[in-house]
């Protein structure tokens, strides 16, 4: 079973995604399409998308609830467009809020594949 806490950084992917409607502070169900892969095969049920964070300080929005997904990614390419920065060091990466100095996550680097 995956750690449901945990959200990966994710160059994979084009999207933030997670299958635990928990984690959204705000949500609009709705079954839109599939995930699609690289090579353009559809992968699992999109049930709809909102936001995850703490609503007095922290927001990601547009994050999509998808059926069944175990691991819950934040999509760097995502972030970027944004107008966030990505910033990666050694064993840490840190993510600033757009147009800003401030910090907004500091993730660690784990040795952990996703299979």
């Amino acid at each position: 079973m995956a750690n449901m806490q945990l959200w990966y950084l994710y160059n994979g992917c084009s999207k933030h995604m997670t299958g635990d409607k928990s984690k959204f502070v705000n949500i609009i169900l709705k079954q839109e399409a599939h995930v699609t892969y690289g090579d353009n095969n559809k992968g699992r049920r999109i049930l709809g998308r909102g936001s995850i964070g703490d609503k007095s300080i922290l927001l990601i929005h547009d994050v999509l609830y998808v059926e069944g997904l175990k691991h819950n990614l934040l999509s760097i390419s995502q972030l970027c467009d944004k107008g966030y920065q990505v910033i990666f060091k050694s064993n840490s990466c840190e993510i600033y809020l757009p147009n800003s100095k401030d910090v907004m996550l500091i993730g660690k680097r784990i040795n952990m594949f996703i299979s």
